[in-house]
């Protein structure tokens, strides 16, 4: 039985931020958030960048069949324009952006990650993530410099080791894997405006107490804006449900790359 996607999507700058940098997309066959980095130095452009390149390669594409190594390809493809975008624009040099997808395959997801930005399931009534932090955190937390209690306090917490910024290394540093997944499951990809401000209990347990996508991706946004959130809030839940080949295949798309100001100054025609 092929597997779809049923996913509501929500991407707000949030109170404090007068511009948005991330995006978010999505068909049937996939979801991913791109979280722009650099702040006023083209992190809008980044995630736009991504985002638009990825869902113009995957239009025409039987997403489905693509192995792990063919995504990963498409990745280093988007992020080849980011490079593009930098020797056109000294302004933006140091642009860059994280991106967390799910990607169908007839009866699994493929998973892509790289940076901060994250992916969770609730399958059967239990949650756990599925992503690693590309960070300076995480990597404390895994040589044990730091705690779980002291890791939402550190410092330097904002701090990412990996992310798409136009190099031709940076498709190297991706994480993807398949994972199983069956209809009824509830995915969650979501950029940090969302997990730095919202306790993962918490998180996880308004993802699988919700009725439907929708409720839960509003309750999630509510979560984040009741906390104060300080960043942009991007995310994205996505129901598993069975392929139905006759349901048209929306492209959808909010935040950075739902922007016309942000796209004409990343047009990449060439």
């Amino acid at each position: 039985m092929q597997l779809s996607l049923v996913t509501a999507m929500r991407s707000v700058a949030g109170p404090h931020r007068c511009d948005n940098q991330d995006s978010v997309g999505c068909s049937t066959d996939y979801v991913f958030v791109a979280d722009g980095v650099g702040g006023h130095v083209g992190g809008d452009v980044a995630s736009w960048t991504i985002t638009h390149r990825l869902m113009a390669s995957l239009a025409p594409t039987a997403t489905r069949t693509l192995s792990e190594d063919e995504l990963r390809t498409l990745v280093a493809v988007a992020n080849a324009d980011l490079r593009l975008r930098g020797d056109k624009e000294p302004a933006l040099a140091g642009l860059s952006t994280t991106l967390t997808g799910l990607f169908c395959t007839d009866d699994a997801l493929r998973i892509v990650h790289v940076g901060d930005s994250r992916a969770y399931l609730v399958s059967d009534g239990a949650g756990r993530r599925m992503t690693r932090d590309d960070s300076l955190v995480q990597m404390l937390l895994d040589s044990g410099t730091i705690d779980d209690a002291e890791a939402p306090y550190h410092p330097h917490r904002n701090i990412i080791l990996h992310s798409l910024a136009g190099d031709p290394g940076d498709a190297d540093a991706l994480t993807v894997r398949t994972v199983p997944t069956a209809v009824g499951d509830r995915w969650l990809v979501c950029s940090d405006g969302l997990t730095d401000y919202v306790d993962e209990d918490e998180l996880l347990a308004l993802l699988a107490g919700a009725e439907s996508p929708e409720a839960a991706a509003e309750a999630l946004l509510a979560a984040a804006l009741d906390a104060d959130a300080r960043d942009n809030v991007s995310l994205a839940v996505a129901e598993v449900v069975a392929a139905d080949s006759s349901t048209d295949r929306p492209y959808l798309c909010l935040g950075a790359a739902a922007s016309p100001d942000v796209g004409r100054v990343a047009d990449l025609s060439r």
